[in-house]
């Protein structure tokens, strides 16, 4: 075990801190980089959301890429084009240089939350994964703490253009270790190739569409909102300054570590006395949308609580890639969970910049804070949004079939209560 810890996890999991880092630097850069590239409030929400618009058009070619490669040779040539895009990104001169930069960055880190996983399922039990996905998650909350407070302390030494050229090297070199220390893995099991008809088949799976008609928007609100504009507003709305908004994303990030953990456990806990993952989902995307009401309300004295909450009970969207990896074959799992990347990062592409668009409808002040109506406007969107997929998930709430039709051994995929139906058999989940 300890050597799948040390050759394994903390190679890969060090590659998900970096891509959390680099995905939710630009909350805190905002003020180094707006003035001194003069962008305004829609500019820098496209400049920032060019990640994940990369990062979800390469999800389904990473991940057929990971289940006929392997994560050991993806990563290598994923993590060397992100290093390159934070050079591009640190001594661009104009605006469409930022976004080529920013765009392949999201490109090379597209691979690494999912390398992980098939990295590590590899050499765990398969009922072991709500919990490691929460540890994953967990530092991944790390990665994002790292670039608030200890990214600030960093900008007093130097500016952000030597931020990133480090970064860019790091990045690199975390591809390259990945590579040298992580043993190889038994090769896969031959059978259906990775085609297109077999990528369509996880998109037609029902547990696969129940769980992204309940949870998918809420996920892409939690990635869009948190990497960028939960800063602004604590910012705009509340006139905090630089520092207590660092210090406020700091905690944010820490309670995504804290509640990655608790959501995986409790997922597990709860899976053992019979209530079902996807109901305890619904219950977290309930309380996560209260939250948002919250910030609509715009009371002022709760502001800070308030953004703590936004990634604490927005952790409980992360349940997605569990609900879909336990009812999928494990050889299936890379394109699975990267279908699931696909629809999230292109929502919270069109949420970021979206969002950015709407807030840019009013003028911001002398120091460049735009108005708290801005942002309640913008946050009773996000509700509405939300608010239809939580109705018809408690109106149709009734067991559905998980099953993908693939032909694989049951060796292959036999995960407790959720697995899929065997031939002559009904396994139902909610």
């Amino acid at each position: 075990m300890s050597v799948v810890f040390f050759c394994v996890f903390l190679p890969f999991a060090f590659g998900h801190f970096l891509s959390c880092m680099l995905r939710n630097a630009n909350a805190v850069l905002a003020p180094y980089m707006q003035g001194k590239m003069a962008l305004d409030a829609g500019e820098f929400g496209v400049l920032t959301s060019a990640f994940f618009l990369a990062f979800a058009l390469v999800q389904l070619p990473v991940g057929i890429a990971l289940d006929r490669y392997g994560p050991r040779m993806v990563q290598l040539v994923l993590m060397v084009v992100a290093g390159v895009g934070a050079l591009v990104f640190a001594w661009a001169e104009n605006f469409p240089t930022l976004v080529a930069g920013r765009a392949l960055i999201g490109l090379g880190l597209g691979g690494c939350f999912m390398s992980a996983v098939k990295a590590i399922s590899a050499w765990i039990a398969p009922h072991k994964l709500p919990s490691l996905q929460g540890y994953l998650i967990a530092v991944g909350g790390l990665g994002a703490a790292a670039a608030t407070v200890p990214m600030r302390v960093l900008l007093e030494h130097t500016d952000w253009r030597g931020l990133f050229t480090t970064l860019g090297g790091l990045t690199a070199c975390a591809g390259l270790v990945m590579w040298l220390v992580a043993p190889k893995a038994a090769p896969p099991r031959v059978g259906e190739p990775p085609t297109l008809k077999s990528v369509l088949a996880v998109y037609r799976a029902p547990a696969f569409r129940q769980a992204i008609s309940l949870i998918l928007l809420p996920h892409m609100v939690f990635f869009g909102i948190q990497g960028l504009w939960i800063g602004r507003w604590l910012g705009d709305a509340a006139r905090l300054d630089g520092a207590d908004v660092a210090y406020l994303l700091y905690l944010s990030m820490a309670a995504v570590i804290v509640g990655a953990i608790g959501v995986g456990v409790l997922t597990e806990r709860l899976a053992k006395r019979g209530i079902a993952p996807l109901d305890l989902a619904a219950v977290g995307v309930g309380l996560f949308m209260l939250v948002q009401l919250a910030i609509v309300c715009n009371f002022e004295p709760s502001f800070g609580l308030l953004a703590v909450l936004f990634t604490l009970v927005g952790t409980f969207t992360g349940m997605e890639y569990a609900i879909v990896a336990q009812c999928m074959p494990r050889e299936h799992i890379g394109r699975s969970a990267t279908c699931l990347n696909l629809l999230i990062f292109v929502g919270a592409f069109v949420v970021q910049a979206g969002f950015g668009q709407i807030i840019g409808l009013w003028t911001p002040d002398a120091d460049q804070r735009y108005p708290a109506i801005a942002y309640q406007v913008g946050f009773s969107v996000l509700v509405l949004m939300q608010l239809p997929g939580l109705v018809l998930f408690l109106l149709r709430r009734r067991p559905v079939e998980c099953e993908l039709r693939i032909n694989t051994p049951k060796e292959a995929y036999e995960i407790g209560p959720l697995r899929p139906a065997r031939q002559g058999e009904a396994r139902l989940v909610r």
